[in-house]
Formats: C-alpha cells, sequence, structure tokens
C-alpha cells in the first residue's frame, strides 16, 4: 500500500498540527483553512477535497479536523 503524501501530525500542547508534505513541514494548521491553504501554495489542486481521502492524507494522532490540544 502506497504511503499518503500528506501527513497531518497530532495536536501539540498549544494547538495546532504539524502538516507535512512528502517529509517538508508545510506549517503549523489551526484549522482546515489553514489546512487547505498550506496544500494550495504546495501546488495540491483542489485541496479542499482531499481531507477526507486516506490515499491523500494521513491524520495522525486524535481526530481528524480537531487542532485543539488534547
Amino acid at each position: 500500500m502506497a504511503v499518503a503524501p500528506i501527513v497531518v501530525h497530532p495536536p501539540l500542547l498549544m494547538g495546532g498540527r504539524r502538516v507535512m508534505a512528502h517529509g517538508r513541514m508545510l506549517g503549523l494548521a489551526y484549522s482546515d483553512a489553514d489546512l487547505i491553504e498550506f496544500l494550495s501554495r504546495a501546488g495540491v489542486p483542489d485541496a479542499e477535497d482531499l481531507l477526507e481521502d486516506p490515499s491523500w492524507v494521513k491524520w495522525r494522532g486524535g481526530h481528524a479536523h480537531h487542532y485543539e490540544a488534547a
């Protein structure tokens, strides 16, 4: 099985999630809007439509779309 090129890491203690694409840090997202912006800037087409696609995005730790500290 192929590895998703985008990884959204678990929420940090201060809130927000690190976003990586192909091992490169894109930024710290505090919302889906931030995540979509990072992906769009990285050249990912239709980023909004890919957030639920596990072949594109791997959500690690916590619940998907949850950005607050646990």
